[in-house]
């Protein structure tokens, strides 16, 4: 399943702020930040990408639906994306 190019404003934003948060970890790491601050970072940058995977998802599903139905083939490939992010 292909992606299309609606609009995935909300998701490449989602994506550039782990970027963002990853570069940070990065820092921390180079600089000799304490266990507990890159561990929080590293949990802040997972939950940054699994928003990103479920906004992604979502905008799929919301584009098959709004073309005039989905297939349940698609609805099953849809799913089976959904599930792998949990």
């Amino acid at each position: 399943m292909e992606l299309q190019n609606g609009d995935m404003t909300p998701v490449l934003n989602r994506v550039k702020r782990a970027q963002g948060q990853l570069a940070g970890v990065l820092r921390m790491l180079e600089d000799g930040r304490d266990l507990e601050s890159v561990v929080n970072q590293l949990k802040a940058v997972t939950r940054a990408l699994d928003r990103a995977g479920f906004a992604l998802v979502a905008t799929e599903l919301r584009r098959n639906v709004s073309d005039g139905g989905v297939t349940d083939d698609e609805l099953a490939q849809i799913e089976k994306y959904f599930l792998s992010l949990g």
